[in-house]
């Protein structure tokens, strides 16, 4: 049994490090590939960029509850199978597309399957104990730490030999692990634990009505959306906007990339112990909001590419902001409906993901592009600087109530 427990494990922790290898590996190369596609501009593949984006998010947000909810009823072993395989054909489709249509195809596959991280954490829930559960918790930020480290760094390097071959390497990691885990990992789920499928609980609308019922901290959660939005801003466009400016190669934007996970790894996993209980949650959330837009107006106007990598340390400083917006928020809801708050916030980071890369690239493409009344690349920069900004402010009138009781 132990031995088995320790194989799922393994096994949940190589998917999820594969599925962020894979996102990370194909981000280098991403811009040019769509470049060849269609025949255009950087700007121009930027706004088609866009538009793959919200066709992921929209196809993601529409079906991760229902693959959820199939995984209750079937269980967690054949729909994660079956999600892995989605992103595996995906890659096949990213590779050899003819035209940017199939790349479309491709994403669309993806959105639909891609719950594989969704129905990972519920296996993870399966077959943990009170005692290792936070434990077992933390494979998932390790994955996602380690797998954003490798993956663009990987992709960077394979991209000297064409826009394809990262698309083909992620495909070849995610079917392997595909037929490994058919071989290897044992259902979590069992069948006296199982549910009928019901649609009413599969609504992608449902959880994100729910937030209506917090009203009194109504406001962190908008300022939660403007935070997300806002992160769209070198999300969506970083690739675009240094190829455009400083004409950097796959392999430098491979290793920025690796940078940015790294920083974000020391922030998250380390300092955010020591810097948050010394703070407190509502000055964690000014400074890091604050370290947030610092960094977003500085990459607007850098001139440098040496300047890129620099502001980099102030900008992933003002990660303490998000945990310490999320506890002040988990701290003012009931611990009966917690689960219910947590699914809530998923969703609606799903749905800014539908609004932030659209607007953020369109913006890039905008200021890049001929009818443009200036040139100035780095306007979606300026716009997350914006939107930080008034998340802050908003945090501030919020948490001005009296009934906030995990403000420090």
């Amino acid at each position: 049994m132990v031995s088995s427990k320790k194989a799922a494990l393994s096994f949940i922790f190589i998917t999820l490090l594969l599925d962020v290898i894979g996102i990370g590996i194909i981000i280098p190369v991403f811009p040019q590939l769509i470049e060849n596609l269609i025949h255009g501009t950087i700007s121009q593949a930027s706004q088609w960029s866009g538009l793959l984006t919200f066709a992921y998010a929209v196809m993601q947000f529409i079906f991760a509850p229902v693959i959820g909810n199939l995984s209750d009823k079937y269980g967690r072993r054949p729909v994660l199978l079956l999600s892995l395989f989605g992103f595996g054909i995906d890659y096949i489709f990213l590779a050899f597309a003819p035209t940017i249509w199939w790349l479309f195809v491709g994403r669309i596959i993806a959105g639909i399957f891609g719950a594989s991280i969704t129905t990972a954490t519920a296996y993870i829930a399966d077959i943990s104990t009170k005692e290792d559960r936070a434990q077992n918790f933390g494979l998932i930020g390790a994955a996602f730490g380690l797998g954003f480290v490798i993956g663009p760094a990987l992709g960077g390097i394979l991209g000297n030999w064409g826009p394809k071959v990262p698309f083909i390497a992620a495909a070849v990691l995610t079917l392997i692990n595909v037929i490994y885990g058919y071989f290897v990992l044992p259902e979590s789920l069992s069948k006296e634990h199982r549910r009928e499928f019901d649609w009413s609980r599969a609504n992608p609308l449902g959880s994100l009505m729910q937030l209506k019922k917090y009203k009194g901290v109504g406001g962190l959660i908008v300022a939660m959306i403007f935070i997300y939005i806002a992160g769209h801003a070198l999300q969506s466009t970083w690739t675009f906007i240094n190829i455009e400016r400083f004409q950097w190669s796959t392999v430098l934007i491979g290793f920025s990339l690796a940078t940015v996970g790294i920083l974000i790894a020391i922030v998250q996993g380390g300092l955010i112990r020591y810097i948050n209980p010394k703070l407190g949650n509502e000055k964690s959330i000014y400074i890091g909001l604050a370290m947030y837009a610092l960094g977003l107006v500085l990459f607007a106007f850098a001139d440098k590419s040496w300047m890129m990598f620099a502001i980099l340390v102030p900008y992933c400083l003002g990660g303490i902001a998000g945990p310490a917006l999320q506890a002040i928020i988990s701290g003012n809801v009931p611990q009966n409906e917690q689960g219910e708050l947590q699914g809530a916030l998923t969703s609606l980071m799903s749905a800014t993901s539908i609004v932030g890369p659209l607007l953020m690239t369109n913006l890039f493409a905008w200021f890049t592009g001929p009818k443009a009344p200036f040139q100035f690349s780095g306007a979606p920069f300026l716009a997350g600087a914006v939107l930080m900004l008034l998340s802050a402010w908003l945090s501030a009138k919020t948490m001005k109530k009296d009934a906030f009781i995990n403000r420090k």
